[in-house]
Formats: C-alpha cells, structure tokens, sequence
C-alpha cells in the first residue's frame, strides 16, 4: 500500500499551479456551492412540512385532571 502523505503530496503539488490562476476578485461558490444551498433548502422545506403535519395531529385541549378535583383528606382529622 503506498504512503498516504506522498500522493497527498503530489496532489498538491498539481494543485498549487491551479491555485495561482484564480483571479480572487471572481471567485464564486460555483456549481457545488448552489447544489449544497439546494440540498440544505429542501431539507429544510422538508422538515417544515413534516413539522406542520404532526403539530395538526396534536390536541392542545387539556383533559380535566380527576385526582386534582377530589378533595384530600387532612392530616389533623385522621389523627383522632
């Protein structure tokens, strides 16, 4: 198995000549930056729409609690 860092190495030797050419006044996010921000928005569409059909499910209406509405029997009167 080769060395990891000597193609690491090369790689980026190939890559150092390509760097100098880019004008940096008109670098942009390119092709990938617009498939990533798609990706993310629909994600994003999706999990809103999921959201919104689960909280339609939900019953915000509270059950009346039984065992809060009987009265308790006090300490004092079972003492005797």
């Amino acid at each position: 198995m080769p060395d990891m860092s000597a193609s690491v190495s090369l790689a980026v030797t190939h890559l150092v000549p390509l760097a100098k050419e880019v004008d940096e006044n008109k670098v942009t996010p390119g092709v990938l930056g617009f498939i990533v921000f798609a990706v993310m928005a629909l994600a994003v569409w999706g999990l809103m729409k999921s959201m919104s059909k689960h909280m339609r499910k939900v019953d915000f209406k509270e059950s009346p609690d039984t065992e809060a509405e009987q009265p308790r029997p006090k300490a004092d009167s079972q003492r005797g």
